[in-house]
């Protein structure tokens, strides 16, 4: 499997995820400046975290826009598989490539933990490997992971399976005091009804390798390469 990691001024995950698919996984795996405009048709495509043009107006709300985002919403429409984590989340939302928006945490603080999520959705490319109500321990690190979406889109959502991660506490319950940023319904992670394009705001990236803590975020990539 093929990978492509694109590369907004501020982006500062793109090396990570590098990393992750390419020395953890064995992947062939290339980085794609924003400026470019094509992408290759085999590719997985990776939205990485960071702070693409450094934040201003509202995240994601100016990478949008980038060159290389015209070639990732084509790439969306023929079905390739596109991941956003973190600011590749609120990318993805901004363009219209995934429900919902993501806003400023309920308590206006930054936060930086490693959090429980439960998986939802193991119908899903990205959860191949694991099954319904796996909790898994990835990290977060956001100022503007509150997801929020109207309540008619949710049900849609929910009815599609479009759900994947919830926060939970380590009983697996999604409670209030599990939620780590007040998004709406405890969600942490949610794809496109075609179930091609995901994005979540914890960083599987950072949870690749067991030297880093935690190795769940693994999990990911390994479901991604089953069905390849």
């Amino acid at each position: 499997m093929k990978f492509a990691v694109l590369q907004f001024p501020g982006s500062n995950c793109d090396q990570d995820c590098l990393r992750a698919v390419r020395d953890v996984m064995g992947q062939p795996a290339r980085m794609v400046w924003h400026k470019e405009e094509t992408l290759e048709p085999d590719e997985t495509i990776i939205v990485p975290g960071g702070f693409s043009y450094g934040d201003y107006l509202r995240c994601g709300a100016i990478a949008r826009f980038s060159p290389i985002m015209h070639a990732v919403k084509k790439a969306a429409a023929n079905g390739q598989t596109i991941i956003g984590i973190c600011n590749g989340f609120q990318i993805l939302c901004e363009a219209g490539l995934l429900p919902g928006a993501l806003v400023r945490n309920r308590d206006m603080h930054f936060i930086c933990e490693t959090v429980t999520l439960r998986v939802d959705n193991s119908r899903t490319k990205i959860t191949a490997h694991m099954h319904d109500g796996e909790l898994l321990q990835i990290p977060i690190a956001h100022g503007e992971g509150n997801y929020t979406v109207d309540q008619d889109t949710l049900k849609e959502m929910e009815s599609y399976g479009q759900v994947i991660f919830r926060y939970v506490d380590e009983n697996g319950e999604a409670i209030e005091a599990a939620n780590p940023n007040g998004s709406v319904s405890n969600i942490a992670g949610v794809c496109n009804r075609e179930g091609n394009v995901f994005g979540m705001m914890p960083h599987p990236e950072r949870a690749a390798e067991i030297l880093l803590g935690s190795d769940n975020g693994k999990k990911l990539f390994d479901s991604l390469l089953s069905n390849h």
